[in-house]
């Protein structure tokens, strides 16, 4: 936030901290405050902090203060795939995949938790979201919670404060866009599971920033959606990913993975760094994903990338997984139809709804025999969160690939085929802080 063009230390107050054990008083003068924002936040503290939290907030406020609410509610869809898959931590409270920590609120406790710290509520709705999955046949319900506290003269609780208010459980939510009405009957999955399908989601390709990307024998200057505004980009294709990054240099550093060959990617996004080093050494390279936007801006990544003799081995297409008339598309340019000898994808396993229809699409998009003498091959590079790997081995195997190698979390078998691409490079030296999986198929 210091280093937006917009910053001014004289109207902002921008620090660190961590609000369960840090005292807020520290950097924002008592009592001071007239207004406190707290979205999508207090989910991710423990229950037993909560009040902690609270306390701290409140010795910044001036008497008759807000406090605007905006969080995960009890019954959303994330909470109970949370509950399905035994991660549950207490009563509402779940550890995601990745470490991180949701708590599910209820009208109930989160009016009891603020008026036990001082707080009188003003306002508190529930709002509801149907995502429809057509091709699983899912209707998904996502649940918020929205409130209004105000802080009472010298943190004194009225007991009648407390059931004088208005509630609008259910409420249709204003500031999200159901886009359930514009579904078509073709085989797509929706994506738009997490919260930022909570907020309004607009255009974000003037909002872009150039980043420098290096790999052995490449200098690329991407443009991607400035971080400034990734919190609440809806579109996952408009960013430069870790795993992106990783593969593009192995393949910078054993050119002989695609050299020669077919090559597909799948959900490539608007980066494309992997083509574009592939369009090196490959036969040829179609580079796709599953939105419109993000096809734009790679559009601009690769024609101001690429000399012109490579610029002619890419094409860019649109493939949503699952979608006949796509899939379709796309085969008929690998060659009379005959399929992709290399198939890659960078940080595409990270929805559960969405693994299924990927590996579907890819063993459409397969050569059953490949080119040459080397057979045809899937590679996935992913960093672990939403999907685990025996489920992806399992939706995998149900669409006839069976893994060939693997190198999970920077254990691989020392004369494995994915081990020989270290051999002779520091690439893992160059992500160290990062860990990566990588799964080798084949037909």
């Amino acid at each position: 936030m210091q280093k937006h063009k917009d910053f001014r230390p004289d109207r902002v107050n921008a620090f660190a901290c961590d609000i369960t054990s840090e005292q807020l008083t520290e950097n924002v003068e008592p009592s001071s405050v007239d207004i406190v924002t707290m979205i999508f936040m207090l989910s991710a503290v423990a229950p037993d902090k909560m009040p902690l939290v609270l306390q701290n907030i409140r010795n910044t406020l001036k008497d008759g203060g807000r406090v605007l609410f905006r969080d995960y509610a009890f019954g959303d869809l994330a909470q109970e795939r949370l509950m399905s898959k035994g991660q549950q931590i207490s009563e509402n409270f779940y550890v995601r995949g990745d470490g991180t920590r949701a708590y599910y609120f209820s009208n109930e406790y989160l009016v009891d938790l603020f008026s036990k710290c001082g707080f009188t509520l003003e306002e508190i709705c529930v709002y509801n979201k149907k995502v429809e999955n057509r091709s699983l046949n899912l209707v998904m319900n996502r649940n918020w919670i929205q409130a209004t506290f105000t802080l009472n003269p010298a943190g004194h609780v009225s007991p009648n404060d407390q059931h004088d208010h208005h509630t609008c459980e259910g409420k249709e939510d204003k500031l999200a866009i159901d886009t359930s009405q514009k579904k078509t009957d073709s085989k797509e999955i929706d994506l738009s599971v997490d919260f930022s399908n909570m907020f309004v989601t607009s255009h974000y390709l003037d909002e872009v920033q150039i980043i420098r990307i290096t790999a052995k024998g490449h200098d690329f200057k991407i443009k991607v959606v400035a971080r400034e505004y990734q919190h609440t980009c809806k579109l996952t294709g408009l960013m430069l990913w870790e795993s992106a990054q990783f593969m593009c240099s192995l393949l910078a550093e054993n050119p002989s993975i695609v050299a020669g060959r077919r090559v597909l990617e799948i959900g490539c996004g608007s980066a494309g760094i992997c083509s574009m080093v592939a369009a090196s050494f490959a036969q040829f390279v179609v580079a796709t994903d599953g939105d419109e936007e993000s096809l734009d801006l790679l559009r601009q990544n690769t024609s101001s990338n690429l000399e012109a003799e490579f610029l002619d081995r890419v094409l860019i297409r649109k493939l949503f997984w699952g979608n006949e008339d796509d899939m379709k598309a796309v085969r008929e340019l690998s060659g009379n139809g005959a399929g992709f000898d290399c198939i890659i994808g960078t940080d595409v396993t990270y929805n559960p709804d969405a693994t299924l229809p990927l590996f579907r699409t890819a063993r459409e998009l397969i050569s059953g025999k490949g080119n040459g003498d080397s057979e045809s091959a899937l590679i996935l590079c992913y960093i672990q969160r939403c999907v685990d790997e025996d489920s992806i081995l399992c939706a995998a195997k149900a669409q006839g690939f069976r893994l060939a190698d693997k190198w999970i979390n920077g254990v691989h078998e020392s004369n494995g085929i994915i081990s020989s691409w270290f051999q002779g490079n520091d690439v893992c030296s160059a992500f160290r802080n990062v860990t990566f999986s990588i799964l080798y198929f084949k037909v």
